[in-house]
């Protein structure tokens, strides 16, 4: 017998079963299907970076927009945290604009402080993006110079000529472009400027091509 216990007869006692002997076969726990598993630090930013540090839906990017991360199928509908079901999205895209008035629920210092770190390390993170872009199309930019004029990387260009090439790739892509610089050269025209500006007329030729094509 064990002391101070209530003894109740068993026609009497009432047997409450386990929550998991309640459930139907296959049925969820409720508590299990409302918890969210957080998305690691390493995948936001490989989303974030996958998607160029910009919001999918309207395209802001730091330091104009805090970055979160959402989900294609949200939790509730069955989607995971896999990289393929997760997208960019500014914090007014993600939230709702307007969805928490920062006037009514004031921040600690210390989410502030995470705010500040976070906007911080978003930003480095897009001005890297943009530096490997950069890096990319002023290769491509010497591509060109080179089909254009050999040995121009090392030997140099004008500088209009170049700005110029680099407007080309942007309207045309590179390969575009350098079909357009290797047909110049192969023309034989003996004089650097005469083929530069044979071949700023077939990009210009491809260029109006593209505007009437679209």
């Amino acid at each position: 017998m064990i002391h101070g216990a209530t003894r109740v007869a068993p026609e009497k006692a009432v047997f409450r079963p386990a929550l998991s002997c309640l459930l139907e076969p296959g049925q969820p726990e409720r508590h299990m299907a409302t918890q969210r598993k957080s998305i690691s630090k390493r995948i936001r930013f490989d989303v974030f970076k996958r998607d160029g540090f910009a919001c999918t839906y309207c395209g802001a990017h730091p330091p104009a927009v805090v970055l979160h991360v959402d989900h294609v199928l949200a939790l509730a509908e069955g989607g995971g945290n896999e990289i393929d079901n997760l997208v960019t999205a500014c914090a007014p895209c993600n939230l709702g604009k307007g969805a928490r008035n920062l006037k009514v629920v004031p921040q600690t210092l210390a989410e502030k402080a995470a705010l500040v770190a976070e906007q911080d390390e978003q930003l480095r993170g897009y001005q890297q993006v943009m530096e490997e872009k950069r890096q990319r199309i002023d290769e491509e930019v010497w591509r060109v110079a080179d089909a254009l004029q050999p040995g121009s990387p090392t030997n140099g260009m004008r500088r209009d000529w170049l700005q110029s090439i680099r407007m080309f790739v942007g309207k045309l892509g590179v390969h575009e472009v350098l079909d357009a610089a290797d047909q110049a050269y192969h023309r034989g025209l003996h004089s650097d400027r005469r083929t530069f500006l044979y071949f700023c007329s077939i990009c210009w030729a491809r260029v109006k091509e593209g505007g009437n094509a679209s």
